[in-house]
């Protein structure tokens, strides 16, 4: 049972993107990667690195796209970018139509070189429309379906999987580091799933209401109930869309509202206030400090605050 209430999606613009990209001499830069014996390596944003990193450990430098704390879904390529890419030998991705800006940004480098790893290869993704309360917003839908996978500990061995395999390929001399620490990273991640599954067990069925639909996949693998996304628009919320959150949130008897962290809206507080439910925070791991241990932190954190919002 899932229904999207007022989303309002920022209309995002990468007209300008060809031309900032040739505001670069480009000519200059696709040789540079062919001139070192390291392989350079590219993960778009915070996640992607954090697991990318896991697997390389110090032997190779992994760099950063998105800047943490840059929404990835709104994010603008910037000349920077586009002489990183132009410098890589391998793009690691989320996929599943998160990185929106890059197909062009790629493209418009043109680096016959780069080689690129996409983490979310062979995950079946939820589509909305697999949600039966679901309204559509036309203005925006993830067409190819929810790409929040890293959020979920089981989804994330396997991008972690994907993102080794990639590496093997296409840089085999590291083969046998490349193995070693993915099997120390997935490990930890199979730790980390059991104790959201011990922790969460008694809480089967809590149901809960977000702020933003980065959490069904967490949902769904521990049997909590993710009731409605509410997307508070930017601008121009009428009393008519607070109303509607309170009734879902009555209809459902959910058991608290998650934000994401650093979201205070105050209208979120008027809504928790009429409803006397918590607003408590949940991390979606896009920003943070680049260690490949923070990932486990902060997915600690969210297990902490389900337990709490479902108590």
């Amino acid at each position: 049972m899932f229904q999207t209430i007022s989303r309002h999606w920022i209309t995002r613009s990468l007209s300008g993107l060809a031309a900032l990209v040739t505001t670069i001499s480009l000519g200059n830069l696709g040789s540079v990667a062919q001139n070192q014996n390291e392989t350079k390596i590219v993960a778009t944003f915070l996640p992607i690195y954090i697991f990318t990193k896991g697997i390389t450990g110090e032997s190779t430098e992994v760099e950063i796209l998105i800047p943490p704390g840059t929404d990835p879904h709104e994010y603008q390529a910037t000349p920077d970018n586009a002489r990183t890419i132009a410098e890589a030998d391998v793009l690691v991705t989320n996929g599943l139509g998160i990185e929106e800006f890059l197909d062009k940004l790629v493209n418009s480098v043109g680096n016959s070189q780069l080689q690129e790893i996409n983490a979310s290869q062979n995950i079946d993704p939820l589509k909305e429309e697999d949600d039966d309360h679901h309204e559509h917003d036309h203005n925006h839908d993830h067409e190819e379906g929810n790409p929040h996978v890293w959020l979920d500990p089981v989804l994330a061995q396997q991008q972690v999987k994907n993102i080794r395999d990639g590496l093997i390929k296409i840089d085999p001399k590291n083969a046998a580091t490349y193995q070693a620490n993915a099997k120390i990273y997935l490990e930890k991640l199979q730790e980390l799933d059991q104790e959201f599954k011990t922790r969460l067990a008694p809480f089967n069925g809590c149901k809960f209401i977000a702020f933003h639909d980065a959490y069904p996949y967490l949902a769904k693998r521990y049997n909590l109930e993710q009731m409605a996304v509410v997307e508070l628009p930017q601008d121009n919320i009428t009393p008519g869309d607070i109303q509607r959150v309170i009734k879902a949130a009555k209809e459902y008897h959910v058991k608290g509202l998650l934000a994401e962290i650093g979201f205070n809206d105050r209208r979120m507080q008027q809504i928790s206030k009429e409803l006397g439910l918590p607003v408590k925070t949940l991390d979606p791991i896009i920003n943070g400090p680049l260690e490949t241990q923070y990932y486990f932190r902060a997915m600690r954190n969210n297990l902490k605050t389900l337990e709490e919002v479902c108590q």
